[in-house]
C-alpha cells in the first residue's frame, strides 16, 4: 500500500502544485498525455500521485480513499459539513488566494452593508411577493453566513455558470462568489458590502481523517511532512 496524494488534474492550480512540492525536493508530473489522470512521484518513496478535479477532492478526502489532498479552502468547507472533523489542515500553500463575498448592484445606493441588504431584502419581498434571489455555487458556506449574520428575508439560486452574469440576465438580485481582485464584478456594476466577506481561500494541503493507514504509511506520512516542512 501507498500513501495516496490527490492533486488537481489541470490548470495553474496543477502547475503552481507542482511547483510547490518541486521547491521541497519532490517532483510531481503526470505519467503520460495530458488527457491521463494517474501521476508519478520522484524524490520520495511510497507516495502514489492521483490526478482529481479540485472539486472532487474533498469527497475523496473524507471518504478515506486519498490520505493527502490539495484544494482550495472553499471546497472543502462548502462540501463537506463539520470539515474539520474530517481533514486536516497541514499547510497552507500560499496560492489560489480568492475571497468568497456578496455583491450587490452598485445601482443599490443604499445598501453598503448587510444590516442594508436585510432591510432590502425584506422590501423587495413585500413589493415583488418572493424572496430576493442571491445566485451562488457556496450555499452552504453562504447560508451559513447570513443565517450568523441574521439576515433571513432571501432564497439562494443556484449559478454554475457566470455568476457575475445572473444580475444583468435578471435571474438574481444580488450574488455571493469567488473573487480575486473584484475586477469581473465592477465590470459587471456589482458593489461587494463593505461586511461581505464570507471567506478567505487558497490552496492547502488536507489530510484526510478517515483514511486507513498502516505503519508504513505512516513513515512516509512522516517522512514527507519533514521533506516540505509542515509540523
Amino acid at each position: 500500500m501507498s500513501l495516496k496524494l490527490g492533486v488537481p488534474s489541470k490548470g495553474r492550480l496543477m502547475e503552481k502544485t507542482f511547483d510547490w512540492f518541486g521547491e521541497r525536493g519532490i517532483t510531481l508530473s503526470r505519467a503520460g498525455s495530458d488527457r491521463e489522470y494517474a501521476g508519478k512521484v520522484e524524490g520520495i518513496d511510497g507516495v502514489e500521485l492521483i490526478l482529481l478535479s479540485a472539486g472532487e477532492i474533498p469527497r475523496e478526502l473524507a471518504a478515506g480513499r486519498i490520505h493527502l489532498g490539495v484544494t482550495g479552502t472553499d471546497l472543502i468547507q462548502e462540501k463537506l459539513a463539520a470539515w474539520d472533523q474530517r481533514v486536516e489542515v497541514l499547510a497552507e500553500l500560499g496560492f489560489g488566494q480568492a475571497d468568497l463575498v456578496i455583491a450587490v448592484p452598485n445601482c443599490w445606493v443604499d445598501v453598503d452593508v448587510l444590516d442594508d441588504l436585510d432591510a432590502a431584502a425584506s422590501a423587495f419581498r413585500a413589493g415583488h411577493g418572493f424572496r430576493l434571489r442571491i445566485a451562488t455555487k457556496y450555499h452552504r458556506l453562504v447560508r451559513d453566513f447570513l443565517r450568523d449574520q441574521g439576515v433571513a428575508d432571501y432564497q439562494l439560486v443556484d449559478s454554475q455558470g457566470a455568476t457575475e452574469g445572473t444580475v444583468k440576465n435578471e435571474t438574481a438580485e444580488a450574488i455571493a462568489d469567488i473573487t480575486t481582485t473584484g475586477d469581473t464584478l465592477r465590470a459587471n456594476h456589482l458593489k461587494i458590502l463593505a461586511d461581505g466577506l464570507i471567506l478567505k481561500s487558497q490552496a492547502t494541503l488536507f489530510r484526510s481523517r478517515a483514511a486507513e493507514m498502516s505503519d508504513a504509511d505512516r513513515a512516509v506520512l512522516a517522512e514527507l511532512c519533514s521533506r516540505l516542512k509542515v509540523d
